[in-house]
């Protein structure tokens, strides 16, 4: 058990018998009444965000969940496969499961899956990652980073807004939390 005192965001917790990773929490002390924590939970098993809001001292469980470091091998229909880098034990995910994920996604990528018991509950990836420009218009002599953006579109299918000077088949480094530009890789 763990206080909702000690919320910190990627806390995995167990309320109602779901699984929730803190998104944001923050402590509120009223002039009236008593102290409460306010927090943005997300569903690890369906995805869904919600509010809620505890007593502050509340006890509620902590999950224990295991990362798993695994390596995307490719696509089968509607399931993604990926192979333990230790065992080469394979093991294949729904779309559903990680449809946020797969503009990040490329062959051979190496990924901490998400487990609860023998559940997989879906994929983290790097904070960062470097993707092939697939699709963007011709960059304009004389563009310089502080002019406005053009839509770039990646190798994965995700559109980055990028500075002009980004042609096609250029390396990018993207950032995993947001889907923004970082630099060129």
């Amino acid at each position: 058990m763990i206080s909702v005192n000690d919320f910190k965001t990627g806390l995995t917790i167990e309320v109602d018998g779901e699984l929730w990773r803190v998104v944001e929490f923050q402590h509120v002390k009223p002039g009236k009444g008593s102290a409460f924590v306010r927090s943005k939970l997300k569903n690890l098993r369906t995805g869904a965000v919600q509010e809620k809001t505890f007593q502050a001292g509340k006890k509620v469980g902590k999950a224990q969940i295991d990362n798993k470091k695994m390596q995307y091998l490719y696509q089968d229909g509607d399931n993604y496969v990926f192979m333990d880098t230790n065992t080469y034990e394979q093991l294949s995910l729904p779309t559903e499961r990680i449809k946020d994920e797969l503009n990040y996604l490329k062959e051979n990528m190496v990924v901490n899956l998400i487990m609860y018991g023998s559940e997989t509950l879906g994929l983290e990836l790097p904070n960062t990652v470097e993707l092939d420009v697939a699709e963007t218009e011709p960059g304009i002599r004389g563009a310089t980073a502080s002019s406005s953006p053009k839509p770039a579109t990646m190798e994965t299918g995700l559109v980055v807004q990028v500075p002009f000077f980004i042609n096609n088949g250029d390396k990018l480094i993207i950032n995993t939390q947001d889907g923004s530009y970082i630099s060129r890789a």
